[in-house]
């Protein structure tokens, strides 16, 4: 499965990790050095793996649900679930 990784800023008020605007990427700039974890539907890790420079990353997954844990620094972590299928590529942006 292939996924793609994007940071957009948040419409509130900056986050207390947040040191300034100027730290974060612009809107719809894809983010590096990101982890994206993969859960399996009960919630246990089953791997780990960094984004690119261009925000990709790919887990080879077989068939079944789970979810996606991204953890960016000054981010909060965001899960989105996921249905993967083998022979499939599943093109997923997750906004953080």
């Amino acid at each position: 499965m292939t996924r793609s990784t994007r940071r957009s800023s948040r419409p509130s008020a900056p986050s207390p990790r947040s040191s300034s605007p100027s730290d974060r990427p612009r809107s719809g700039e894809p983010v590096g050095s990101v982890y994206v974890r993969l859960l399996d539907r009960t919630g246990e890790f089953t791997a780990e793996v960094p984004t690119s420079a261009t925000g990709h990353f790919r887990f080879f997954a077989g068939d079944g649900e789970g979810t996606l844990r991204t953890l960016a620094p000054k981010a909060d972590p965001v899960d989105k679930k996921v249905v993967a299928s083998v022979g499939s590529i599943a093109e997923i942006k997750i906004v953080l």
